[in-house]
């Protein structure tokens, strides 16, 4: 399977889909809250047990909103993340 741009909003994703967003990415910022967790991906591969605890919610389904722009993949809302990322 592929993860492709656009998914239709019906199709619940898991940690399958997460993984594959991971290996698409350089950077992974993952907003929880008020904290921020950062990947470098070129640098570290964080655990898939880790990458489920953070980019799944508790129904084991993807976060919202999460965004690839680019090589970089923004989950969980943060505004400020949103302005560096977008501009």
């Amino acid at each position: 399977m592929t993860v492709q741009d656009t998914i239709p909003a019906s199709r619940k994703l898991g940690l399958s889909d997460a993984l594959a967003l991971v290996e698409q990415a350089d950077r992974l910022v993952v907003a929880k809250g008020k904290k921020l967790t950062e990947f470098d991906l070129g640098a570290e591969s964080p655990a898939p047990d880790a990458v489920a605890k953070l980019m799944l919610g508790p129904t084991g389904n993807l976060r919202a909103p999460t965004l690839r722009v680019g090589r970089t993949l923004v989950v969980g809302y943060n505004e400020q993340v949103l302005v560096e990322t977008f501009g």
